[in-house]
């Protein structure tokens, strides 16, 4: 049905990296999310109504739970699709994450009201009447679910949206609590066992959950976390097919939301090149850069020494010194300043962040293997961090 319907539609359906078309799978799946719970709704609590069950009820509300974050996501797919003003000249797609958020503490509120009624439900238990009609409805709603489940999970995928990627977690998890309010509902019609309390339990169990992961996959990357793996190889892929570049450092990936990415980093160049020769070279890369992945990139130029042999010699063996301290530590913009009685030995130290040693530690270590390699050399280190993985 997704499919026909974003066939039908959603015009340039393919082109994911487009703001406007992102918009409208948003909108598509929350419109049908929206529909579908409703509808969920309505069965499963006349289901209950008549059978007396807490836990089909509960899980009525459940469903009238989801399509309210349904509608946050629509609001949040919505308003995430304006054009950057004056007042946000980064545009406003991190709205999406925010209402990715939104989604997750309505299903941990929703997921906290079905406890305290499981557990009511537990300390006073009362007869339900499971009916064939009842059964029948929570067959169906199950089906429904896992159809949800995989349509969002497959546009979430498709358009790279934790928003949606949070409201297929959460329709997942209502197939499984489902699943639990059913098996009860057979027992019921089957044996005198009164487990619709305890099966509300789980029930709730598996919402907070599901709120807790929405939760967590959405407040990553609003506090900033690092960019995939594969983004970065391909960056650094598309700089150094570029002769001009010696090498890459300082990367930096600013997310603004999907689809307004931008791009720091340092490339090293050699010294003796020309200047503006060099700078035009560099200028095409963050074109090619912006073409190919869609990102706003500015590139600094790092001029390095590349035919000084004393030079080239002494950071391999200042790099060796480095990696005997840690294999995790490497260094960068590497340059030696020779005067009338010491050389300065002058470069950047990538550190990992939470690392076993301080900075302060770190520095003096490699300050003392530089000195030891050369009595007339002197460190002077200044201590980086790794913004990607």
């Amino acid at each position: 049905m997704i499919t026909l319907l974003t066939k039908k539609f959603i015009r340039d359906c393919e082109n994911v990296t487009s703001p406007a078309v992102r918009q409208a799978y948003g909108m598509l799946c929350g419109i049908v999310g929206i529909c579908l719970n409703i509808v969920l709704f309505a069965l499963k609590f006349f289901a209950g109504t008549v059978s007396g069950s807490i836990a089909i009820t509960a899980d009525a509300f459940n469903n009238l739970s989801d399509a309210g974050a349904s509608t946050v996501t629509l609001l949040g797919f919505k308003l995430a699709g304006k054009k950057p003003d004056p007042d946000h000249p980064f545009g406003h797609g991190r709205i999406e994450y925010l209402s990715g958020l939104a989604v997750a503490m309505v299903i941990i509120l929703m997921g906290f009201e079905l406890l305290r009624d499981a557990v009511n439900e537990i300390l006073n238990p009362t007869a339900i009447d499971a009916s064939f009609l009842a059964i029948a409805i929570l067959i169906v709603s199950i089906c429904v679910k896992f159809y949800m489940y995989l349509y969002n999970r497959a546009v979430g995928k498709k358009i790279s949206s934790s928003a949606m990627q949070a409201t297929a977690v959460d329709s997942l998890s209502d197939c499984a609590a489902t699943g639990a309010v059913l098996l009860a509902t057979l027992v019921a019609r089957w044996t005198s066992l009164k487990i619709d309390g305890w099966c509300g339990l789980i029930v709730s169990g598996l919402i907070l959950f599901a709120g807790y992961k929405a939760a967590k996959d959405t407040l990553s990357p609003l506090l900033g976390q690092p960019p995939e793996q594969e983004f970065v190889d391909e960056i650094e892929k598309i700089v150094m097919a570029h002769e001009a570049v010696s090498g890459i450092h300082d990367l930096v990936v600013h997310d603004y939301g999907p689809g307004r990415v931008m791009i720091t980093l340092h490339a090293e160049v050699p010294a003796d090149h020309n200047i503006m020769e060099v700078h035009d070279e560099i200028d095409l890369i963050e074109q090619e850069l912006r073409a190919k992945l869609g990102c706003e990139a500015t590139i600094h130029m790092d001029p390095i020494d590349t035919n000084d042999e004393t030079t080239k010699k002494t950071r391999e063996k200042v790099s060796e010194l480095v990696r005997l301290i840690d294999e995790q530590i490497t260094i960068h913009d590497f340059r030696m300043v020779t005067g009338p009685t010491h050389t300065n030995v002058i470069f950047d130290v990538v550190v990992p962040f939470q690392f076993r040693l301080s900075d302060k530690e770190v520095e003096e270590k490699i300050e003392s293997a530089v000195r030891a390699l050369d009595g007339n050399y002197f460190a002077v280190v200044q201590i980086d961090k790794c913004y990607v993985k």
